[in-house]
């Protein structure tokens, strides 16, 4: 089975032969779904191969398999490419380096649906920040849906998946870059001053920012909410605080 797209826009490639050997030629994966149960034979070298290159491993039934491939003869493997490359944390300071400006950086920890990353890369693209970093785990990662979302901003904000968002974040403070969690009973989000090198941390859909993560945070900024439910959107809440950071870096002064 050749690489095609599927009902969806994805890039897909199915089938033994075919998945390794995008493996083996270096293509970005965003994530490899195999047979529930089938961890045997050529299929295990598979995984160990996906594995070891930090591809996301989920396991699924037939009728999930054969939907992703269009039911061709997927052998219980399909991988689903990535629309584009990942970036690394480096190429996220070097983009504000070359801007001559104070890194401005998005944390998505786990947000899972690529709708509101995509509107996260939009908000990104938007407001003027130099990257968004994601975990290889449990979260969204570049796939088609993703993409559109993000209205075209996948093409020019760098995305750095890593491997664990806490050690992320305490690298980004050894590189001077202060880190803000948005989640509740935190400072006022306009009464903080972001003209220095930021990193803003947007949690999942349904449990914000995680313990670690936040711990880890200098300081916790929140939203005022006066209706009944007591969180906004991830991609809403992230629009509004970019541009309070971008509002502030373009010297707009309140009335």
């Amino acid at each position: 089975m050749n690489e095609e797209k599927n009902q969806r826009g994805e890039d897909i490639i199915a089938g033994r032969n075919a998945v390794n050997e995008a493996l083996r030629s270096g293509r970005t994966i965003d994530s490899l779904y195999v047979a529930r149960g089938e961890h045997t034979g050529s299929l295990s070298a598979l995984i160990a191969k996906a594995k070891k290159t930090g591809i996301s491993i989920k396991e699924a039934d037939g009728r999930k398999l054969d939907f992703l491939c269009g039911n061709a003869n997927h052998q219980g493997v399909v991988a689903v490419a990535a629309v584009k490359e990942y970036a690394t944390v480096d190429d996220i300071f070097r983009l504000a380096e070359e801007r001559n400006e104070p890194p401005f950086i998005i944390i998505a920890d786990e947000l899972e649906d690529p709708h509101n990353l995509g509107a996260v890369l939009r908000v990104a693209e938007c407001a003027g920040a130099h990257g968004v970093i994601i975990p290889k785990r449990r979260a969204a990662g570049l796939t088609y849906a993703v993409g559109k979302a993000s209205a075209g901003a996948v093409e020019y904000v760098p995305v750095a998946r890593v491997t664990n968002i806490a050690a992320a974040v305490d690298e980004l403070k050894k590189r001077g870059v202060w880190i803000y969690a948005a989640d509740l009973n935190g400072e006022n989000w306009c009464s903080v001053d972001y003209s220095g090198p930021v990193a803003v941390v947007i949690g999942s859909e349904g449990f914000g920012v995680s313990r670690l993560v936040k711990e880890k945070c200098d300081f916790v900024i929140s939203l005022p909410m006066k209706g009944k439910i007591n969180s906004l959107n991830a991609s809403v809440a992230c629009g509004v605080i970019c541009y309070e950071i971008a509002r502030q870096r373009s010297g707009i002064k309140t009335k």
